[in-house]
């Protein structure tokens, strides 16, 4: 079975920079697979590509088998995107929100809102669906914007940090969810946060300076870590040791 998620070769230049580095990897149904490395490693120049929002200077994305530049509309109607920091409309409802993107995705009269239905029971939308997004919490703005990722039920899911900044009970509630979303599904999460190693992923990417330095099972991973700790072994990847 071909992977869901798929980068051959990507790379990003902004002037002389590199900001992507040749990067190579697939993600394939059932998988979640954790993004890893220090701020400026590229991840989130990835991630933008992979979604279509930002054009490749060399490589090539496919998603469900279908190459973006090729089969733009169709291969992107196989991808859920959460922006990092989940921005939202602030003055629309979480209800009025998923409307509007379902219509977005094709997704109108009663296949709407079912859609809606089915992914508002599924992420606990029920309490905050007609308050206004700019009175939500931040892990209840996270759970609305993972709604609208998810509302066209795609195959693919691209995460960009969906854990920072939330307390440890909204971290455990996501990783649940994304957990029980699994299978049948390709996940891709991008995270700076070791933690996702042990509590979320399945396998891990390591990106340092632009290049993929890692792509391993988290479990070996987990294994490899000196005395278990994870952040030495990060710091040999991502800094050749320099601490």
């Amino acid at each position: 079975m071909a992977p869901l998620i798929e980068a051959r070769g990507l790379t990003r230049r902004f002037g002389p920079v590199r900001a992507v580095d040749g990067v190579s990897f697939a993600v394939a149904a059932g998988e979640i697979v954790a993004l890893l490395g220090p701020n400026g490693a590229g991840k989130t120049t990835t991630l933008r590509m992979l979604a279509g929002l930002l054009a490749p200077s060399a490589g090539r994305v496919r998603l469900a088998g279908l190459d973006v530049a090729d089969h733009p509309v169709r291969a992107l109607a196989a991808l859920g995107y959460l922006p990092e920091g989940a921005p939202l409309y602030g003055e629309m409802t979480p209800r009025g929100l998923l409307r509007f993107v379902a219509r977005a995705r094709g997704l109108t009269g009663a296949r709407g809102a079912e859609a809606r239905d089915r992914v508002s029971r599924r992420l606990d939308l029920a309490a905050l669906i007609d308050r206004p997004c700019e009175a939500l919490s931040k892990g209840e703005r996270r759970r609305v914007a993972l709604a609208c990722a998810l509302v066209a039920d795609p195959p693919a899911l691209v995460l960009d940090e969906p854990t920072d900044g939330l307390d440890p009970n909204q971290k455990r509630q996501l990783r649940a969810t994304l957990r029980a979303l699994a299978p049948g599904r390709a996940i891709l999460v991008s995270t700076h946060l070791l933690e996702e190693v042990e509590t979320l992923a399945t396998r891990v990417l390591v990106m340092a300076a632009g290049r993929l330095v890692l792509d391993t099972p988290a479990a070996d991973m987990l294994a490899a870590a000196p005395a278990g700790r994870l952040d030495h072994l990060f710091a040999e990847l991502t800094l050749g040791g320099r601490q």
